[in-house]
Parts: C-alpha cells; structure tokens; sequence
C-alpha cells in the first residue's frame, strides 16, 4: 500500500530516486468548513465560488488552483480561471471566516500556502517539515492550521494570524512504527483534541491541543485490524461516533469516541457496496449530512458512491446501496454549505460530478453533465 496507490504521477519526478514511487494513489475535508456537511445551511443565494485541487507536475495535470462557480439550485458548474502560485495544491481548506483558502503543495519539500480570496493574493507559503502532504485542515477557533504528510508520516501545526497568513511551524510530530503515511489531520468536535489517520501503520492517533502553544501532545492511540489502511475519519454530528473509511481492506467501520479522553474506539468492518463488482476498489472519503441521517463513501476502482443510513443516533451504519459517481476515481467529496448538493472530484477522467441530495431519503441524483477539471483531486464549494 504505497505510492502505488496514491494517484500523484507527478511526485514521483520530485521525489528523492531512493524513495518508493509508483503508479497513482491519495485526499479529507475537513471539519465544520463551509463546504462541509457540518456548515451552517442557508438557501440559495446567485452563483456560489468552487476551488478546484490538482497536480501542476502529472501529466495533463492543471496550472494552479481551478477557479469556478457553481449554481446553488442547479449544481451547474461555470469555470472562471486558474488561481496560480501553489505548486501541486492537491488539497485545500478555508478558514472559518470564509476569507482565506489553505493549499497543501503535495511535493517532496512539503508546504501548506494561505490565500486570500477577497483578490486572490497567495499570502505565503510554509514548509511543513515533511514530505507530500495530502491533507490539511483548520481548527474551528481559526488559529491553527494542521497538516498530514504522506511520505515522511508526520504532522505539523502552524499558527494563523488574524489576516489568514501562516507562521513558521510551531509543531512537527513523526508517527511510529514501519513505513508510516499520515494521511489526514482533523479536530473532534470536542475542539481540544486532534486526530490523525495513518494509513501505513493502521492506526488513529489523538492529540490533545494545547490552544494556548499550538502544540500536539498523544493521548491515545486506535487500531485497525493489520491491512486496513485507515484513510479518511468523519465524526456524526452528535460527537460521540465517527466513521472510518479504510483503503486497504476495502470497508468502513464506525467508531466509538470520547470527548473527554479523545479515545477512539474502532468497530467491526463493514462493507462499503463495491463487492461483486469485478474491480479492486480503494474507498476514499465518507461524509456525514448535517442532520445525521445519512452518510456517503467516495468508491474508487468501482466507482461509485455509496449511501448509508445512519441508525442509533449515529452507533450504526446501515447499506442502503450505491449510485455510479459519473467519472472515474472519485478520490474526494464535498457538500455544499447548505448540504443540497454533494460534489465529487473525479481523478483520473478529470471531471467533477455533482448530485443534488434528498435529505429526506438520502438519495442522489446526478445534476447535468460533470465538469471538466484537469486531474480533479478536491472540490471546494463555498
């Protein structure tokens, strides 16, 4: 489970000849964000900004980050340009104040880079001390940014200041254990602690935050069965369950928490509906609608989206089947604020799809032709 798997043509050009580099593979939203299934809804109100996530250095890749907008009713896509600077922004997340977007460079020398929307200036990049990030997100009180490095297995913390631009990092933790691969970095709903997703070592770390430093102290650590490859972590919006999508057994599993320890406990596998279908198939991304009746996975290989109903109060996920996602490699999904649409970036045909959802039976239905996005890896609708 390496780079084989990660879908980043264009590292293996940056990275050093001694490192492992393979064919394609990687990603999570974050939390709480505008353009998550944890933001606040309101109604439609005229065309609404989307960021678009790439590879600058794969092939056919794109230039910067994709700029768009999108009809709020419709899920009509109308692309607006590129916003340029950020070298291989695979990943992106935005402030809670909604005025600064987050880039990771997904590079050998790994860095996280702020923009500021209001004109689009990049306001500074900043090493994360590691190697490829794939994921960052933002801690709801706005004053610290997080970020999983993929190749080098460890995170790193960096403060914001009140104008969105990033300091020098003030943390760097290195997972243990055989070939780690963090791979996502997100706060609980509790607010004082911080979970890491490590698909190599198969497990789940949590940090207490110090809010105060910015400093990450372990405080717990969850296992997969060996060869799960835990990816992407979301929580249900009551707090005390989370659900665990896992890349290398092809499952799900939903998760116990504490708020109080920040203990996660890891259930049983379960299936992610791909089965049967005469492909190998990675799960990707899960997401949670706001109300918490409903979840959908990211399926690649089968390609699919897969529907759950989200039972006792978030204890229990129940299949409720899977909709074709319209491309090919869907390796990312986001609501829109409101939760009406969900979009999905689809890698290698280098489109986004976006379905309306029905929050009444959690069913989706594809709205209009997908998009065309050069090496679509994130969709960020604000």
């Amino acid at each position: 489970m390496g780079w084989s798997r990660r879908g980043f043509l264009g590292l293996c050009a940056a990275l050093p000849a001694a490192s492992a580099c393979g064919t394609p593979r990687r990603s999570a939203p974050p939390e709480r964000r505008p353009g998550s299934p944890g933001g606040a809804s309101r109604g439609p109100s005229g065309p609404r900004p989307l960021y678009l996530g790439t590879y600058t250095s794969a092939e056919g890749g794109g230039s910067g980050i994709g700029v768009a907008s999108y009809d709020p009713v419709t899920g009509r896509i109308t692309g607006a340009g590129t916003l340029a600077g950020v070298a291989d922004p695979s990943y992106l997340a935005v402030h809670p104040d909604g005025r600064t977007l987050y880039a990771v460079s997904e590079r050998a020398d790994g860095a996280v880079s702020a923009v500021r929307l209001a004109d689009r200036r990049v306001l500074g990049s900043r090493s994360t001390g590691g190697a490829g990030p794939c994921h960052l997100s933002v801690h709801p009180d706005g004053r610290w940014l997080f970020s999983a490095d993929y190749a080098s297995g460890s995170v790193a913390v960096h403060p914001v200041d009140r104008s969105g631009a990033l300091g020098e990092r003030i943390d760097l933790v290195a997972h243990p254990g055989r070939d780690p691969h963090a791979h996502q970095i997100l706060t609980a709903p509790d607010g004082r602690h911080v979970l890491a997703v490590d698909l190599g070592t198969d497990t789940v770390h949590t940090y207490r935050l110090d809010e105060r430093r910015g400093t990450l102290t372990e405080v717990a650590r969850a296992r997969t069965r060996p060869g799960a490859g835990p990816r992407h972590l979301t929580f249900h919006p009551g707090g005390r369950y989370a659900y665990l999508a896992n890349e290398g057994d092809d499952t799900v599993a939903v998760c116990a928490y504490d708020p109080g320890s920040g203990r996660l406990d890891i259930g049983e596998p379960q299936s992610t509906g791909a089965a049967g279908g005469g492909v190998t198939n990675y799960p990707a991304q899960i997401l949670v609608t706001g109300d918490g009746r409903y979840a959908f996975l990211a399926n690649r290989g089968h390609n699919s989206l897969a529907r759950y109903a989200v039972e006792q109060d978030g204890a229990r996920l129940r299949l409720l089947g899977t909709v074709p996602v319209a491309g090919d490699f869907p390796r990312h999904i986001a609501f829109s604020p409101d939760g009406r649409l969900l979009f999905a970036a689809n890698q290698r045909s280098g489109t986004v799809s976006v379905f309306r959802v029905d929050r009444a039976g959690g069913a989706l239905r594809l709205a209009g032709e997908p998009f065309a996005s050069p090496v679509a890896v994130c969709a960020l609708p604000l």
